[in-house]
């Protein structure tokens, strides 16, 4: 029996945040592996001391491997790869590293989607969405005939932008902002995520009810459109 092995036969803990998008790209991947866990929310504006103590930047995700515990998402999911079937990266080095470069992409997404949910008023909002938009036309021409990232395999980057999508879910409803415009490809990517039970469970159904919650308290131009 490998190291690994006996490693992954150790409780899992996934220390969450219910809004978190990194938290659900690991949730994701612990859900395509079949890997038991228990999923364990905190209040990341009163964090407890025993969360600071296991991630030094006060960031969820942390997984709990028995007495060890991983920070950062990106890591998470490489060891979860690394130790726990089906494989999610590509068996190509440079794919994988691709898929890495693709995976970080999506971490910018997140920061871009940041401004927007932030932008001060709707001159800002309106630039915000174009670069995201800007954005999703560069995965456009890197995008295959689907339904994932890799063509008819998912993997680690498809978790990663399930949750990028899933904000948009939500931001569609207070208007019309042209994230999908012309992109047919990626707008068939968003939806077969939005299907796929691992990314559909990642989060709790009241998901969207929180996160108009959180935009709302932000005294931003979007706060202002669920407002009205």
């Amino acid at each position: 029996m490998s190291r690994e092995a006996t490693t992954m036969r150790a409780p899992l803990t996934l220390v969450s945040h219910a809004l978190c998008p990194y938290v659900q790209r690991a949730a994701s991947v612990l859900a395509e592996k079949g890997v038991p866990f228990e999923r364990r929310d905190i209040d990341l504006a009163n964090k407890p001391d025993w969360f600071l103590a296991l991630s030094p930047l006060g960031k969820t995700p942390v997984l709990q491997v028995g007495d060890a515990a991983l920070f950062e998402s990106a890591v998470i999911c490489e060891y979860l790869d690394e130790t726990e079937a089906p494989r999610l990266h590509p068996a190509d080095a440079l794919q994988r590293a691709r898929h890495r470069a693709w995976m970080e992409f999506g971490s910018a997404l997140l920061n871009a989607i940041g401004t927007f949910y932030s932008a001060a008023d709707e001159v800002a909002l309106a630039a915000a969405a174009k670069d995201i938009r800007l954005r999703f036309g560069q995965i456009e021409s890197v995008l295959g005939d689907g339904p994932w990232f890799d063509g008819g395999h998912f993997g680690l980057v498809d978790a990663v932008f399930g949750p990028v999508f899933r904000y948009l879910d939500v931001f569609d409803g207070l208007g019309d902002f042209g994230f999908m415009d012309a992109l047919p490809r990626v707008a068939r990517w968003r939806t077969a995520l939005a299907q796929r039970p691992s990314v559909r469970n990642a989060v709790a159904a009241d998901y969207p009810a929180r996160l108009l919650a959180f935009v709302r308290a932000r005294n931003a131009a979007l706060s202002r459109r669920i407002a009205a």
